[in-house]
């Protein structure tokens, strides 16, 4: 059984800091669980393209609001507490928050916590041994 609390995973190297978003990372690839869980804070007003190429993504989000757009359809969702998206076809997208927004995501293949967006938002894929 894994029991872990966000305040251990604060300020860690599994904490990481943006402009426009802050992501801990609470299970990683090496819990070999195959999938990761992040908590995600994306700040009001950011505009934030992710393409995630080498993963499926589903984001849930647990407070505040924005929109996420389909990049490929133009097609806009409305997003607030008690909604979910899933980047099942790995989506190219747009999450623009209204509000300061927390999000509880899952990775799968599972992140590993050294991937790092490159300039088209996309995670590499990297297998930890």
């Amino acid at each position: 059984m894994i029991v872990r609390t966000l305040d251990e995973i604060t300020d860690t190297d599994a904490d990481i800091k943006t402009p426009n978003w802050r992501s801990k990372r609470i299970i990683l690839a090496k819990e070999k669980l195959g999938f990761s869980v992040h908590e995600t804070t994306l700040y009001a007003g950011t505009v934030n393209d992710f393409w995630y190429a080498n993963h499926i993504e589903a984001v849930f989000v647990t407070e505040g609001e924005g929109e996420v757009e389909n990049k490929a359809t133009g097609e806009v969702h409305q997003l607030k507490p008690g909604s979910i998206y899933v980047l099942n076809d790995h989506d190219k997208h747009q999450v623009r928050p209204k509000t300061e927004m927390k999000t509880v995501c899952v990775f799968n293949p599972p992140v590993t916590g050294r991937e790092v967006h490159d300039e088209n938002g996309v995670y590499p894929l990297i297998v930890e041994e």
